[in-house]
């Protein structure tokens, strides 16, 4: 038993090692002194945000982009708050073009009838994707801008980062996020990209429309992001590049109870069994083994060596991904005070999310969804 978890773990540091080489090999976006004249259609659902809407909305206001390439489509999902008056009561003084739309439900996903929504409506061919509870950079579509004209793209992911205070639950989930960011970043310098965040993504209408949208997953309340990723990989895998630039990076925030934090977890995990890629679900398991070892040895042992041994080798293993994604996305200060409490805790807290998505529903924006 001992020699399989060795195994394991050696499969891990190659894994680990390799993403972060990828993560090296993808450049920092550097742009040409280009005229803009990419038009963008910036969809952004939204429902009961009205606690969030007026940091995107300020965001929104100090974009450096001539507002005749651009326009935002705002989608109420049934909200029951001011979501919708917040947005409104902007508009008489905003100089972008916004609309305020009601979510057109047709499947048992509300935001993948949300984004089809505001995309039957869209006038302009690249479609760009946000949150309602995230804040954009100054220069968030003039980067876009520059990376289309240079490249040549049909679906652009960019990086999301974490707005945290220095505290032990959002600390934990800055490192969680941390680690899926620096996973992204560095399966696209790998050569084969798994991931991507629906904050932070944008793509042509006519590659979305031709590839029929989220035809096919609409039955999965949640990954409109991943499984509409998975079709444009499938279609055209060179059109899929990652734009790694500090000057694109749009940020959120970690949720605030650790009931929306398991639910939010579940949710993401929950999209894993309908993923397509093989590679992806084998390193799901390779993932969950790593953990389950590290939990196994410490309840099922009374040797000091044998509980701490694994723990100490994925701690090492997990910093060669973690140091250029927390230099990338400026969280130094706080990694090295945090991050060996969170390394700690965080194989119970895997191995707890992975089961509960197999045996439970989760909650989503005041909603009930199946797995």
């Amino acid at each position: 038993m001992i020699w399989f978890f060795v195994f394991i773990f050696i499969l891990y540091a190659i894994l680990i090692i390799a993403l972060a080489f990828g993560f090296a090999k993808v450049d920092e976006f550097k742009p040409e002194n280009l005229e803009p004249k990419t038009s963008f259609s910036v969809v952004i659902p939204f429902r009961n945000e009205a606690e969030n809407l007026p940091k995107l909305l300020k965001s929104i206001s100090l974009l450096k982009y001539p507002k005749e390439l651009v326009e935002f489509i705002f989608v109420d999902d049934a909200s029951s708050d001011d979501s919708v008056k917040v947005i409104e009561d902007i508009l008489p003084n905003n100089k972008m073009s916004i609309n305020v739309i009601k979510n057109n439900r047709t499947s048992n996903s509300p935001k993948k009838d949300a984004i089809t929504t505001a995309i039957s409506i869209a006038k302009n061919n690249w479609i760009l994707t946000t949150d309602a509870d995230c804040i954009l950079p100054e220069n968030w579509l003039k980067t876009f801008d520059a990376f289309i004209q240079q490249n040549n793209p049909k679906m652009v992911v960019a990086p999301v980062n974490y707005i945290a205070i220095n505290n032990s639950s959002e600390q934990f989930q800055l490192l969680d996020f941390m680690s899926l960011q620096g996973t992204t970043v560095g399966s696209f310098g790998m050569g084969h990209p798994f991931l991507c965040n629906g904050a932070n993504l944008a793509y042509q209408k006519q590659e979305f429309l031709k590839l029929n949208g989220f035809d096919g997953n609409e039955n999965i309340a949640s990954g409109d992001d991943i499984f509409l990723f998975e079709k444009f990989l499938e279609n055209d895998k060179k059109s899929v590049q990652f734009l790694k630039s500090k000057n694109a990076i749009v940020s959120t925030f970690p949720v605030k109870t650790n009931i929306d934090l398991v639910h939010q977890r579940v949710r993401w995990v929950s999209k894993t069994s309908n993923i397509k890629s093989v590679g992806v679900k084998l390193i799901g398991v390779l993932l969950l083994l790593v953990n389950l070892s590290i939990v196994f040895s410490i309840f099922l042992s009374d040797n000091i060596f044998v509980i701490f041994t694994p723990l100490f080798f994925k701690i090492i293993i997990d910093m060669f991904l973690f140091i250029p994604t927390i230099n990338f996305y400026n969280h130094k200060k706080t990694f090295y005070k945090w991050y060996l409490f969170c390394s700690f805790f965080y194989p119970f807290f895997s191995v707890f999310i992975v089961l509960k998505s197999v045996f439970s529903n989760y909650n989503w924006k005041g909603r009930s969804f199946k797995k």
